[in-house]
């Protein structure tokens, strides 16, 4: 079966995830794979790049799989995490698009990250809502 999203270079960051097809507004577009959950003392055991795929999940840590890894972030997102493990698409998503989330709602009070995104709304420096 092909699937419905590929990893692939991005201008906004390394890889990013790309859509093989149209996605409508409400349509899920990424499910995360579950299947890494750490503790904090895990975490802390990590390399520097791994940690860059941690995600707070239920209490715990997430270690972020291919794809869902790869999304990069936008200020100007088209998709937004619901339910801690599912991306879905808040606007009509084209065959081709790069998919991207919006990580200042993972992001702890002053933890902050300088913004590639090149969107109209960028706000050059991500931080938490």
């Amino acid at each position: 079966m092909k699937s419905d999203v590929t990893i692939k270079k991005s201008k906004i960051n390394g890889r990013g995830v790309f859509a093989n097809r149209d996605f409508k507004k409400g349509e899920t577009v990424l499910k995360w794979d579950t299947s890494v959950i750490l503790s904090k003392e895990e975490v802390g055991k990590l390399s520097s790049k791994e940690k860059n795929y941690i995600s707070p999940f239920k209490g715990k840590f997430l270690l972020q799989q291919p794809p869902a890894c790869y999304v990069n972030h936008s200020c100007d997102p088209n998709t937004k995490v619901i339910d801690d493990c599912l991306d879905k698409a808040i606007k009509n998503i084209k065959k081709g698009d790069e998919i991207t989330t919006n990580y200042s709602a993972f992001f702890l009070p002053k933890e902050t990250m300088e913004c590639n995104c090149h969107s109209k709304n960028c706000k050059k420096v991500i931080r938490q809502n």
